[in-house]
C-alpha cells in the first residue's frame, strides 16, 4: 500500500495544431514540483485517455502523468484528413512544447507504440524512455495494479540507460 497522498486528478484541454487535445492528468499532492520524471500515456486505437485512470491514481503520487485523447478520439478535435499516427506524433509533440517539457517517459498502449516510437526517434533528447504494452489480458492486468508496471520496467531495463523497455506482449 502506498503511504503518499492521493494525487489530484484534473482533466484539461491544451491546444495544438488540430484544434484542442483533451487531457487526463494526475499531480503529486506535493503541488507538481515532483522529482521524478514526466510520464505522458499514449492509448491505442479505440481507447482514449481514461483507459489509464488507475495509473494515474496510483503512479501519479509520485509523478506528474498524463493520459491523452488522440486527435479524433475522445473529446478530442480531429486532425482533418491527417493519419492517426502522424497527427498522433504532432499532437503529443504539440502538448511537450506548450508544457515545456524537458524530458519525459511514455507509456505507450497497442497500437499507440507506433507514436511513442516515432517521438522517441524525432526527439532522442527529450524521450527518456518508452514502455509499450500490447492488449489483451496481461495489459488489462497491469492498467488494474500499476505496480506491476513499475516492477515489469525495472526488470527489463535495469540501468537507467535502456530507452525503450516492451513488456506485456
Amino acid at each position: 500500500m502506498n503511504t503518499r497522498p492521493a494525487p489530484r486528478l484534473r482533466r484539461a484541454y491544451f491546444d495544438c495544431r488540430y484544434g484542442q487535445l483533451h487531457v487526463h492528468n494526475a499531480i503529486p499532492a506535493g503541488g507538481g514540483f515532483d522529482e521524478l520524471t514526466t510520464l505522458v500515456c499514449i492509448p491505442g486505437s479505440g481507447t482514449t485517455g481514461p483507459v489509464f485512470a488507475s495509473v494515474l491514481a496510483e503512479l501519479g503520487r509520485e509523478r506528474s502523468i498524463y493520459a491523452l485523447d488522440l486527435p479524433g478520439s475522445g473529446e478530442s478535435d480531429p486532425a482533418g484528413g491527417v493519419g492517426a499516427v502522424e497527427a498522433g506524433v504532432h499532437a503529443v509533440g504539440d502538448f511537450l512544447d506548450s508544457m515545456r517539457i524537458r524530458v519525459v517517459d511514455l507509456l505507450a498502449l497497442a497500437d499507440g507504440a507506433v507514436i511513442a516510437r516515432r517521438l522517441a526517434a524525432e526527439r532522442p533528447k527529450q524521450v527518456r524512455r518508452v514502455a509499450l504494452m500490447s492488449e489483451g489480458a496481461a495489459a488489462a492486468q497491469a492498467l488494474s495494479q500499476p505496480s506491476l508496471l513499475l516492477d515489469a520496467a525495472q526488470a527489463a531495463a535495469p540501468g537507467r540507460n535502456a530507452r525503450l523497455i516492451q513488456f506485456l506482449a
